[in-house]
């Protein structure tokens, strides 16, 4: 199009005349709105942990290092920590504050609540009061303790009931007041724990200032032998870095072997990197991850990936069909041994549960190794389901070539302990009257997380942490047991 300009010129006699000059132009066509992700002239790389905390705290790119303000979009507290954490929120914000959002706050009582014990009791009911005041969607009450299969709304231990409840999903931010809460990170989020004061100010925001943490990658390959867990790989790798190997860091786990495990496994895997240190545990989601997400939520999610030049501060790669079966001697869990070099130890009990050891997944795997060695076992086998589904699948499912039977009947032949009520029970020790609780100083081989002095209750008893393939032949041989001698 034509426009017309006035340009000044000088004459003769010094002054300024003024004269009209057509300039031809052609308006450019209106540049659509971009993001400010795809603008600039370089587009930094990054890996899943990085990406997800960009997308949430409206940043085109962040990098190691970064301290930043990440929105949260669930936040999970229990029994033991929600006192506090509601405690902080009414004491920082007042008492006539409201949570930021009802529906993103998820409660689950679970770590001591089999026990006649007060103060424990007592912490449930303030969790029930609190979830009444704020009017909480998500509070998975228990009322009858004396029968847990009469409290429709009770789950079970925290991490795998957010999992079953259809809480975690690929591409979000968890937080809860527990370190297991990594667990969640096998669905491609980040998930991370965090204490009762962090907690309380995600009450009244939203939000957390957070440090964005470097990733690690650790790729397995090759295919699982038929004796190998989960539980086996994250040992491995535990006992390869270290129990501060990852402190503070992303720990990203690839390969064909991560690819070809279920969303039960993945969740093993992820559910111990805090045992190494770390800050989160990352799963890339794909149609195992969708399948299971929305068999359980309608909500929406977005899932991400790390960029193929993503930086990563260290790699590590393992073949794990050149694994052995292996447990984590007393008392850390990278006290890395295999099961063939404990053979010599001596056992009091087996315990089988917790959120690392007592999905379905695990007690499938045991009790397909007790159908296989046709024996009793020799020494006290406690089983405690991680929530009411896994109790309700260990006693209906059957058994993967175990001719029908379920779990519970192949239990029950073994000579087992019969299932416990679902909480995270003897993991963390508790009360004195908790199932399963080591009172006397024993030995005792378990799927349970960490070993150190008086975890799982006396301070002078020793744990060895173990798969339940590990677990199951320990049961029937009264000694640490390489799974392969019943297999």
């Amino acid at each position: 199009m034509a426009l017309q300009s006035t340009m000044r010129a000088p004459c003769a006699s010094g002054r300024v005349t003024r004269r009209a000059v057509k300039v031809n132009a052609v308006a450019a066509s209106p540049t659509p709105a971009r993001t400010p992700a795809s603008t600039g002239s370089v587009k930094r790389a990054m890996t899943m942990t990085e990406k997800i905390l960009a997308n949430h705290s409206d940043n085109a790119a962040v990098k190691p290092g970064d301290n930043i303000w990440t929105r949260v979009d669930k936040l999970m507290t229990h029994d033991v920590c929600g006192p506090g954490t509601f405690g902080i929120f009414q004491k920082e914000f007042g008492p006539n504050a409201q949570v930021w959002d009802n529906e993103r706050v998820v409660i689950i009582p679970d770590h001591y609540i089999f026990t006649s014990d007060a103060r424990a009791n007592r912490n449930v009911d303030i969790l029930r009061d609190m979830a009444s005041k704020y009017n909480i969607k998500y509070f998975y009450d228990i009322m009858d303790r004396s029968n847990f299969r009469a409290n429709p709304d009770y789950k079970g231990v925290c991490h795998v009931a957010l999992a079953q409840e259809g809480h975690c999903k690929p591409g979000e931010v968890l937080f809860g007041t527990d370190s297991h809460t990594c667990n969640a990170g096998a669905f491609g989020q980040f998930a991370t724990g965090v204490g009762n004061t962090d907690a309380g100010f995600i009450l009244g925001t939203g939000k957390l200032l957070i440090k964005v943490p470097p990733t690690m990658r650790f790729v397995m390959d090759g295919e699982m032998p038929e004796y190998l867990l989960a539980k086996d790989l994250i040992l491995q790798i535990i006992g390869e870095i270290s129990v501060a190997g990852a402190t503070y860091k992303a720990m990203e786990f690839v390969g064909s072997a991560i690819e070809g495990m279920n969303m039960e496994e993945r969740m093993t895997i992820c559910n111990m990197v805090v045992e190494a240190g770390g800050k989160n545990g990352v799963i890339a989601p794909d149609q195992t991850t969708f399948d299971y997400v929305r068999a359980r939520t309608q909500e929406a999610f977005e899932p991400v990936y790390s960029d193929g030049a993503a930086s990563f501060i260290e790699d590590y790669k393992w073949d794990v069909s050149k694994l052995e079966p292996l447990v984590a001697a007393p008392h850390s869990p990278d006290n890395r041994k295999t099961a063939r070099e404990c053979s010599d130890v001596k056992i009091d009990r087996v315990y089988i549960g917790s959120c690392t050891g007592g999905k379905t997944e695990d007690f499938l795997s045991a009790a397909k190794l007790f159908y296989r060695a046709k024996r009793q076992v020799k020494v006290p086998t406690y089983l405690v389901p991680a929530t009411q589904k896994v109790w309700a699948d260990v006693y209906t499912l059957p058994v993967p070539g175990c001719d029908g039977k379920t779990a519970a009947e192949i239990f029950e032949e073994s000579g087992c302990v019969t299932p416990a009520a679902p909480s995270c029970a003897a993991c963390l020790g508790g009360p004195r009257d908790t199932f399963a609780r080591m009172n006397e100083p024993e030995v005792c081989v378990s799927t349970t997380n960490r070993n150190f002095p008086g975890r799982m209750g006396h301070k002078e008893g020793q744990i060895y942490l173990a798969s339940p393939y590990t677990a199951a032949a320990s049961a029937l041989k009264g000694f640490v047991c390489d799974p392969r001698e019943y297999m």
